[in-house]
């Protein structure tokens, strides 16, 4: 395995703080900020730790200057200045009014421009049609932070692009952290004080979207921020994932994104919410190409390839969903819910049609559910008619709601061991029967520390027992929707078990290019695709298994060749323009004699001559046994930079369309899960007689190209070993076709 040769890919990683306005790394790569520490960087010098923005004075502000404010009726400015001024109330902050031409702004003393500010201040809110010029100003004035509401910029094409990248620029040189533009006032609404316990925090792009979240607080769900980041001039998303799985009061962040402004830093985020144990609940549209042109034309932002999006999200424990109605169960869900003690999910209905459905659809999902010890059964049916079903689902039959019997039952249930989550489907109201299954739900989660979901199914959701007994309980899980519970709780015990074992895959990240890397830098050719012959030699160069072989230019030195690596033989056509050899004619297999290896190589040259081929020569090479065809490659995102990939290969690699995706740096478990997520998995176990593969030596195969990615990067737009044959158990993988293009 690759770890028995980590050894040399490792340094010694003693910190020390090193000035980091720019930061080179071997590949020209920058990484922008204040300060590092050396051994935090990888070994294209890109950032292995998110900086986390100290966002507490923007949302938290001493005093505030509103620049453009108002108070004549009809102006939307004036709308927005009283609406600041009571946000500022709220949160003990001193407003500041500043226009040109007003002494007062309802009933507050205004000064004429930002120079004029009679001290610093911590927020400048722009009501300016045009924020490019104030930045200076506020500069200057030593302003913290800035918001732009303006529109016109990226979201517009590219004029509008092209102004936005001025304003960054104005801003980066500036120092101050801009939220905007094309931004609005949802990070100054109203958040109820009167909530306790662990609380969501809100990030948007679009701040309509986030509504349905926010009206939570009606439900009796706490929210603590919202930070709707628009375009993304500055501040982006990845900013308020990193500070807010800093706050002690957010239990999860719950996210709206149309597009991400760098895939990296993202990660990064995400990596840092999973140390803290937060999780980040996500929509991110663009799973079509609909929705990805609509994104991209709102925040003028790039959506991404989306498997390589939710891969990565995947990687980090980012909880993708689709729906908002999602994105709002699923959040209030894991930010209140206590760690979960087992995982073994117990259904318990009053009918055995509810039970039976809502367990198919769990199991489905990949819900655990237990079948109850005997013991606990025979417990059960103290109180439960025997005719009826309790291993799991448990059918109380409905009588046994309506007395003492139904708290005995449920704590009973929760008693078990092997239950950690209780899931109660009512799929419609029946007083008083549904009243006292309701109190008694509630009453149980009170006493217990294990997870406790209801599914009210009435449409109308004016009932006594919803709105006052079910919402009324910070320990109950509401839902509405049996899918929405299912996902919730998958959810809620995934994450769970995700950050139990996580390792950061950039604590295990090269710091320093590896000995391979030197070799493999004398290989490329900038801009050029590389013969079959180079690309093997830069699989070499990483340790990578290659076929024995030899380069020839002439029949003799061919037939000559082959007594060399030894018959049977392969003979391919090897030039650096050659992508698909089998479709021309270029490969012959199997050859046994010089007399054939002489008529292949004088066909091979003949079909190459028609096809107006350029060749480096003729590839006489070892025949390997069979095995299962794999294919391993390296790509590059535009979001997220070189991804690898893994999936059955051969000549159908692009019908057979089953392949996953990493983005680097991850570990060997990451490369076992993605074996894991093929459809053709079972071929590597061995069907229909063949011997399982060898998976140590693929997974080592996948690791090697992964650290050849991450080294490379500056160097190699694409990498396509195929077919990569992963022999039986034992005897290794080795990479009989290679593809290299060189940036």
């Amino acid at each position: 395995m690759l770890g028995s040769t980590h050894g040399t890919f490792t340094t010694d990683l003693r910190a020390r703080v090193v000035a980091c306005g720019e930061h080179p790394g071997p590949s020209g790569h920058v990484v922008h900020g204040v300060t590092a520490v050396e051994g935090d960087v990888d070994c294209s010098g890109r950032a292995l730790h998110a900086a986390v923005p100290d966002l507490d004075r923007f949302f938290r502000p001493g005093s505030v200057a509103v620049v453009g404010a108002s108070d004549a009726e009809g102006r939307p400015n004036t709308g927005i200045t009283r609406q600041l001024i009571a946000w500022a109330e709220r949160v003990g902050a001193r407003l500041v009014p500043v226009h040109p031409t007003r002494t007062t702004v309802f009933g507050i003393d205004c000064v004429p421009s930002v120079g004029a500010l009679p001290e610093p201040v911590d927020l400048a809110v722009l009501l300016v049609a045009d924020p490019l010029p104030v930045i200076e100003e506020l500069a200057e004035a030593k302003v913290r932070f800035a918001v732009a509401f303006a529109s016109g910029f990226a979201e517009t094409g590219g004029e509008g692009a092209a102004a936005q990248e001025r304003l960054a620029d104005a801003v980066r040189r500036s120092g101050i952290r801009l939220l905007g533009p094309n931004t609005n006032l949802n990070a100054f609404e109203r958040f109820r004080d009167d909530l306790e316990g662990p609380a969501i925090a809100l990030i948007t792009q679009s701040g309509h979207q986030g509504r349905p979240v926010h009206t939570l607080q009606e439900l009796g769900v706490r929210l603590s921020h919202w930070a709707p980041t628009g375009n993304e001039a500055d501040l982006e998303t990845a900013d308020f994932i990193s500070y807010f799985a800093t706050r002690p009061e957010v239990g999860a962040i719950a996210c709206y994104v149309e597009g991400l402004k760098d895939g990296r830093s993202f990660l990064l985020a995400a990596d840092r919410a999973a140390r803290e144990g937060v999780p980040v609940v996500a929509v991110k549209v663009g799973r079509t190409e609909t929705g990805a042109r609509m994104a991209a034309s709102h925040t003028g932002k790039l959506t991404g390839a989306d498997q390589v999006v939710d891969a990565a999200m995947r990687q980090y424990g980012v909880i993708r969903v689709d729906g908002l109605d999602q994105l709002q169960d699923t959040s209030a869900l894991l930010a209140r819910a206590r760690k979960p003690v087992a995982d073994g999910v117990v259904v318990y209905s009053i009918s055995g049609g509810t039970g039976a459905h809502f367990s198919d659809l769990a199991t489905a999902a990949g819900l655990r559910l237990p079948t109850l010890p005997q013991a606990k059964q025979d417990e059960l049916h103290q109180w439960i008619p025997d005719y009826l079903n309790v291993a799991n689902p448990v059918d109380n039959g409905g009588h046994p709601v309506g007395d003492w019997r139904g708290r005995k039952i449920i704590d009973a249930i929760l008693a078990d061991p092997s239950v950690g989550v209780l899931i109660c489907p009512i799929t419609g109201p029946f007083p008083p029967m549904s009243d006292k299954l309701a109190q008694d739900l509630v009453d149980a989660a009170e006493a217990t520390d294990k997870l406790v979901c209801v599914v009210w199914g009435s449409p109308v959701g004016t009932e006594a027992a919803y709105r006052e007994t079910l919402l009324g309980s910070s320990r109950v899980a509401t839902f509405r929707t049996f899918a929405n519970c299912i996902g919730a709780v998958k959810a809620y015990l995934d994450h769970h078990r995700f950050t139990t074992a996580y390792r950061s895959p950039f604590d295990e990240a090269p710091r320093t290019p590896s000995p391979s890397f030197r070799k493999a830098q004398a290989l490329m050719r900038p801009g050029r695709q590389l013969s079959e012959h180079a690309a093997k030699q830069l699989l070499r160069a990483y340790g990578i298994r290659v076929p024995r072989e030899q380069l020839v230019t002439s029949a003799a030195a061919a037939v000559r060749a082959a007594g060399l690596v030894g018959y049977p033989v392969v003979m391919k056509a090897s030039g650096a323009q050659i992508a698909h050899k089998t479709e021309l004619g270029l490969v012959k297999v199997g050859l046994t004699s010089a007399s054939q290896v002489r008529d292949a190589y004088r066909e091979l040259t003949d079909i190459a001559r028609y096809e107006g081929v350029d060749l480096d020569g003729i590839l006489v090479c070892q025949m390997v046994g069979r095995g299962v065809e794999m294919v391993v490659g390296v790509t590059r995102d535009p979001l997220f930079g070189p991804t690898v990939t893994v999936g059955l290969g051969g000549v159908l690699v692009e019908v057979l369309n089953d392949a996953a995706v990493r983005v680097p740096p991850f570990g060997e478990d990451q490369a076992r899960d993605m074996l894991g997520e093929l459809r053709g998995r079972a071929l590597l176990k061995g069907v229909r007689g063949a011997p399982p593969a060898d998976v140590d030596a693929l997974v080592e195969v996948v690791l090697r190209v992964q650290r050849m990615a991450l080294e490379l990067d500056g160097d190699l737009a694409e990498l396509d070993i195929n077919p990569l044959m992963v022999l039986p158990r034992g005897q290794g993988a080795v990479a009989l076709d290679a593809l290299a293009v060189c940036r």
